[in-house]
């Protein structure tokens, strides 16, 4: 396999582009921004993942958004973030972190729901976005506190204002974020391994 085929994040852009174009296959079709259309259409809803064992809302939810600014937001931040995680990672530990920080951030949503006794319907890649966020906190401790051009003040500042925005606003899965970003933190933590030839790439460009 070539350097450049290495690189290329196409993990992270398959991602990117399913998330898309289900949205805008959906789009089409009705509503997204409905309650009833989006658990049809896979939105999480937790009173039907227990009574009706709808479990794979938890994945599915990770692929529903609400609008088009809900989808720009978090594919934005996933290109960008993503593809830098993916291209330390690897391909496949990067995937085994992205699906389960989101899970994890889907999981936490629930319970909370269910703690709290609301029955809410939930979606976005936001939990897995917090996860690459997660995954990249780690990274960047890893070297010492810088990536290339990340570093880890930078980092902690953008999770910071994230969150701040988050719990600032209605209507935003915080539960999710903080279950993801947590998830992609730990998962970063058992997956990632610093190359030698990496760690003296980023020293130079330090």
């Amino acid at each position: 396999m070539t350097e450049e085929r290495k690189n290329f994040s196409f993990v992270n852009i398959t991602l990117v582009a399913v998330n898309i174009l289900y949205f805008l296959f959906l789009f089409t079709q009705g509503n997204v921004g409905d309650s009833d259309f989006a658990v049809q259409h896979g939105a999480m809803y937790g009173p039907w993942i227990v009574a009706q064992k709808k479990w794979w809302m938890l994945f599915s939810a990770m692929f529903y958004h609400f609008s088009i600014q809900h989808l720009a937001n978090n594919m934005i931040t996933l290109f960008f973030l993503g593809n830098r995680v993916e291209q330390l990672m690897g391909h496949v530990k990067y995937g085994v972190m992205y699906f389960g920080a989101g899970l994890c951030g889907n999981i936490v949503s629930y319970l909370w729901a269910a703690f709290r006794g609301e029955a809410v319907v939930s979606g976005g890649a936001s939990g897995a976005v917090f996860g690459v966020i997660g995954a990249l906190l780690w990274i960047v401790i890893r070297h010492r506190g810088r990536v290339g051009d990340i570093t880890l003040k930078r980092l902690m500042l953008m999770l910071a204002l994230s969150l701040y925005y988050g719990l600032a606003d209605t209507g935003v899965d915080n539960p999710a974020h903080i279950g993801g970003m947590l998830g992609g933190f730990v998962l970063a933590v058992l997956l990632y391994r610093k190359r030698s030839r990496e760690s003296q790439r980023y020293s130079m460009q330090a």
